[in-house]
């Protein structure tokens, strides 16, 4: 027979988090949240370095493709795991692998295994994020949201500031102690995380009542096999051709897994990785649309600003990194305006179509920057392009939480980080294959129309800047002027020579990487208008006064009540059938016995007898 357990019901929380609880757990959630922010700065400003010492710098979007595609496809079973089993064991398990993978990193020896290890610091990454926002949308109403939205955005400027100063100082080093300097990168997360998982377990204390749920194994295996080839062939499209045999498997393999996924997340309902019956919810459809085409959008943008500032502008990791803090100023003043002004109005519809506005207006600047564009105009751009996203990032996750029950809250989180990382994983890979197939002819085009200007031609003659780099720069000119370009891959692989030639040299290759860039962000604006169109869509959902932790402990104790109340219910029929099945046994014996042969019995016997079995 099934019980309650009366325990249950003080466990729950009784009544909403104080501030000074809420602050506690935040202490751990935001410990998480740096060691990933750092990370991504930290290898965003020193990536350039990275790719010429490891003479990979046309390979380079393995290192980010690898990270999205294991981060992207673990973020659902983070997010499903934790409604069934609790948040708390799978943020320490995130941070623990993300550690694992970056110590990996630090024995990388080439780009592909760099990627690799990369790939296993994304299996951790998934979680820090998506369950960090998702114990947030249990324990802060989303009206008061706003309010504690402060402390990560002094985590996201922190980690702004410092890891491109951190990052650009370990990859301008030789060595540290006798570890090549940028493998500091990623060693440096140790002790970072070292001190999360302290604070997490001294911390992070949520009660949850555990679900009696199948895992979506077979779910995970379909994302994978859909998601995986069709990321590759996004990266290797250009080498082996959009058409060619390889390629077309990738597709069909790719589309095969797709069909699957979406089978087998039919077949699970409610236990599906990803429940598709969250899509049929308006709020949560058009924000998982948006966030698609925001992350192609964005991911791409940003992959290719730090090429841009370390490669035209010749700036060294350090500079580029803090010549990004406009873009972060943004991030925090379109963050903090839109979440005052959702706390104060509850309206947050008009905010990410003002952000996708603006996402649009800022890329399609950016595609007239060149390589002779002073840097402030550069610098202005990016502020409206940080607002764009700052509108865009808490104003989507809040709707999307407020628009399902208080137990899909992991689910539905991690689906909408789900979403945006799966954009981001695919712009990545294609604005970067663009670019690099774009550099490609613009490169070669860019010198054979410098080749007969006075300014080239003197440099040529008489070159300024290292000699022996100069004179192996002209032997590989000469050589492409026969091999119809070819020779320019190698200087795709490796730009580090810019620095060491004469500036009249280097400047048509600077040209045409930026008409590359041009391209790239042209082709992010058209994509973004996208998102923009369909962001008129989002319904405005009024939003929720109380937490969903509070609320699910409501739901939860009103079950255990009910459940109290059906057992008791249950036993006191059952206790009434034996008083009966008793006492009609007792009236048939009493036909079989003769009055004078009944044992002589004490006053009230009988009625104590009674009064037993009732009990």
């Amino acid at each position: 027979m099934a019980t309650a357990n009366p325990a249950r019901i003080d466990a729950e929380p009784s009544g909403p988090l104080t501030h000074r609880q809420i602050l506690t757990i935040l202490v751990g959630l935001m410990m998480g949240m740096f060691l990933a922010a750092l990370d991504q700065t930290i290898v965003a400003s020193a990536i350039r370095v990275i790719a010429d010492d490891l003479k990979g710098l046309s390979a380079q979007a393995w290192v980010t493709t690898a990270y999205l595609i294991t981060s992207t496809i673990v973020t659902p079973l983070y997010g499903k795991l934790s409604d069934i089993y609790g948040r708390k064991q799978f943020f320490i398990a995130a941070i623990t692998i993300f550690t694992i993978g970056s110590m990996l990193c630090t024995l990388a020896t080439s780009i592909g295994t760099l990627a690799a290890y990369r790939a296993v610091q994304g299996l951790g990454a998934g979680g820090l994020f998506s369950l960090a926002l998702a114990i947030i949308g249990d324990i802060v109403p989303p009206r008061e949201r706003a309010k504690y939205q402060g402390y990560f955005l002094a985590v996201f400027g922190t980690s702004s500031v410092l890891g491109p100063v951190i990052g650009g100082f370990f990859a301008g080093q030789t060595t540290i102690l006798g570890v090549t300097g940028w493998r500091w990168v990623f060693l440096v997360n140790v002790p970072i995380a070292i001190a999360a998982l302290f604070v997490v377990t001294r911390t992070l204390h949520i009660t949850h009542r555990r679900l009696d749920h199948r895992i979506d194994w077979w779910g995970a295996v379909a994302l994978t096999v859909g998601l995986v080839p069709l990321l590759i062939v996004a990266e290797q499209g250009r080498a082996w051709g959009w058409g060619s045999t390889n390629a077309v498997l990738c597709y069909g393999v790719g589309v095969l897994g797709v069909i699957g996924f979406v089978l087998v997340e039919r077949a699970m309902g409610e236990e599906a990785l990803i429940p598709l019956r969250l899509f049929a919810n308006r709020t949560v459809g058009v924000a998982s649309i948006a966030s698609v085409f925001i992350g192609m959008g964005m991911f791409g943008g940003l992959a290719a600003l730090p090429l841009y500032l370390q490669i035209v502008k010749g700036a060294s990791p350090t500079a580029a990194g803090l010549m990004l803090l406009p873009l972060t100023l943004g991030i925090m003043t379109g963050s903090i305006f839109s979440g005052q002004m959702i706390s104060r109005t509850g309206r947050y519809r008009q905010y990410p179509i003002i952000g996708t506005g603006l996402l649009v207006a800022s890329m399609f600047a950016f595609h007239y920057v060149g390589a002779d564009t002073p840097l402030w105009p550069t610098m202005i751009i990016m502020v409206f392009f940080g607002m764009g996203l700052g509108f865009n990032f808490q104003p989507l996750t809040l709707a999307v939480q407020n628009a399902v029950s208080p137990r899909d809250i992991g689910v539905a989180t991690s689906s909408a980080t789900f979403t945006r990382q799966m954009g981001g994983t695919l712009g990545t890979a294609v604005f970067l294959s663009i670019l690099f197939s774009k550099a490609a002819e613009n490169i070669p085009a860019a010198y054979a129309s410098a080749g007969s200007t006075p300014a080239f031609v003197a440099a040529a003659q008489n070159p300024q800047g290292d000699p022996a780099a100069n004179a192996s720069f002209l032997q590989g000119l000469r050589a492409a002027a026969t091999d119809g370009g070819a020779a320019f891959n190698t200087a795709l692989s490796d730009s580090s020579f810019l620095q060491k030639i004469d500036p009249r040299l280097a400047h048509p290759y600077l040209e045409g990487f930026s008409l590359s860039m041009q391209t790239v962000f042209l082709v992010a604006s058209a994509i973004l208008v996208i998102s923009f169109a369909v962001a008129w869509f989002l319904p405005h959902v009024e939003l929720r006064s109380g937490s969903s932790y509070d609320e699910r402990g409501k739901a939860d104790r009103e079950a255990d009540k009910a459940e109290l109340v059906r057992v008791g219910g249950a036993s006191d029929k059952e206790s009434r059938a034996d008083v009966q099945h008793d006492a009609a046994k007792h009236d048939a014996t009493q036909t079989d016995v003769s009055p004078d042969s009944r044992p002589a019995r004490k006053p009230g016997r009988h009625r104590a007898e009674r009064g037993e079995q009732l009990a």
